[in-house]
């Protein structure tokens, strides 16, 4: 499968009709929507419409037809359901200032890929529309939240589909189909309307990719600064990547988990293939201690999921009228909603001081490392069907309004635990802002892709772009099957 700049120039030099491409694309949402079910939405028209409304001058990316994530990507008249029962039937009225953006780097929006509700779970199983399988294998989970994304991406419907990383969300499902997935340095995309701050920062917009000159030319097409923002990313680099590359990088990794947790052999045989290729090629690396302590970490980040859930459904409710019940929402939905409910003010206030404390204590790390190399995810993608939670937990979060704060924050951290053991290594970076990007470097002995990741300082994707290019260059990408068919 070729990348999305290809096709741009087929379609910007008149090679092929945008009839054509869609046709095209269409054949191949025939071919595999229907086992993966990754798209849960398309509008064949309002995409002939679009384009024709902005093909008077060529763009950057030539009409090149790409879908949204069904959360946070929203286009006027499509659905916006957020992946949640609670909204199968919602309509967007107007358009995100993403997507706006990526229309005029000459992207049409074409469909809509699936999402776990509200975008909670790092696997991607609505009750709404059903789960999303995995291109290499069915049998396993295309992760999440982006999962209908990476689906679309490494299926062949699609070489790029937008995206969206609040705590993994791009990283993870890339790790688990075997494509690139970069966050970018928070403040540096687009955003809202009604999505400033997007849960305190940590969740930002991007997309999933096979090459890393579309990784590029789609993140310095979109950067910006937008004044009334309430996050900046620092401009550091404002210039083409190549002008700032280093001839020798110093690389911190380890292969720990965060938590202590178990980490797979495919996992830590990645890092260490890694460490090995960069060594050869003249970088110097450097095995340290994780950085940060995973569980005080991830109860801050529970933290701002619970608080952020209570005021999205306080103001649904004040929207509505009434009140919502259990039986609206996903179980896992309810927990954290009513775990913010009983977060005390101080409580949240604190976790946000710590992702602060955490941020200032990163960018002194990188002040000794230009990067700093993990495993993307723990393990390869879970079986479709796995049960990531017990039915004690269940139980629990079906009666956590009668629990106290500290008792709910302990129904939460279990609720999570895991799926966060199999995904320790993204949120990090989304606590503190700082760029990250999973590159696809391993197939495990049973056929199944994972990732690796490197982070850098804030507005160091230079920095990313220049090792992931290197990788990409020298064949360390293991791309799936039908991009390299």
């Amino acid at each position: 499968m070729q990348d999305a700049t290809y096709w741009a120039e087929q379609l910007n030099n008149g090679n092929l009709s945008f009839t054509e491409r869609l046709d095209m694309i269409e054949t191949k949402i025939a071919q595999h929507n229907p086992k993966l079910n990754a798209l849960i939405h398309v509008d064949r028209d309002a995409s002939l419409k679009a384009y024709q409304a902005g093909r008077k001058q060529q763009r950057l990316f030539g009409g090149q037809p790409m879908p949204l994530k069904i959360l946070g990507q929203s286009k006027a008249g499509w659905p916006a359901t957020a992946g949640a029962k609670l909204f199968a039937d919602m309509k967007a009225n107007q358009t995100a200032h993403f997507v706006t953006a990526l229309e005029q780097v000459g992207f049409v929006p074409f469909g809509q890929t699936n999402a776990p509700e509200f975008g909670f779970k790092n696997i991607t199983d609505p009750e709404l529309y059903g789960a999303t399988r995995n291109p290499w294998n069915p049998l396993f989970s295309a992760g999440g939240s982006s999962g209908g994304a990476a689906a679309a991406v490494a299926s062949g419907m699609f070489p790029i589909a937008g995206a969206s990383d609040g705590g993994g969300s791009i990283r993870i499902p890339a790790s688990f189909t075997g494509l690139i997935g970069l966050k970018p340095t928070r403040g540096a995309m687009p955003v809202g309307p009604g999505e400033w701050r997007s849960w305190q920062g940590a969740s930002i917009n991007f997309a999933l990719t096979i090459s890393m000159r579309d990784t590029q030319r789609l993140f310095y097409g979109l950067r910006t600064s937008q004044p009334a923002a309430p996050y900046q990313a620092p401009q550091v680099e404002w210039t083409h990547h190549k002008a700032s590359q280093k001839k020798q990088l110093k690389v911190a990794f380890s292969t720990k988990s965060p938590v202590g947790q178990q980490v797979s052999e495919t996992a830590i045989q990645a890092v260490r293939n890694a460490v090995d290729f960069l060594t050869e090629q003249g970088h110097q690396v450097e095995e340290v201690d994780y950085p940060i302590d995973g569980q005080r970490m991830m109860r801050s980040y529970y933290a701002m999921n619970g608080g952020e859930t209570a005021a999205m459904f306080a103001d649904i409710e004040a929207a509505r009228g009434q009140s919502v019940g259990i039986s609206e929402m996903e179980l896992m939905t309810w927990g954290l909603y009513q775990y913010g409910r009983k977060l005390s003010a101080a409580t949240y206030i604190q976790s946000l001081q710590y992702w602060d404390q955490i941020a200032e204590r990163m960018e002194r790390f990188f002040e000794s490392f230009d990067l700093f190399l993990t495993p993307t995810t723990a393990f390869t993608a879970p079986l479709i069907n796995a049960d990531l939670q017990s039915d004690a937990i269940r139980r629990n979060l079906q009666h956590i309004d009668g629990l106290s704060e500290a008792q709910a924050a302990d129904v939460i951290y279990e609720m999570f635990d895991q799926s966060y053991q199999l995904t320790p290594y993204t949120q990090l970076a989304n606590l503190t802002g700082q760029p990250a990007i999973s590159l696809p470097t391993t197939v495990s002995d049973e056929g199944l892709p994972l990732g690796i990741q490197f982070m850098a300082s804030k507005g160091r994707e230079d920095i990313l772009f220049q090792v992931g290019q290197l990788f990409e260059d020298c064949a360390q990408f293991r791309l799936p099957p039908s991009v390299t068919e």
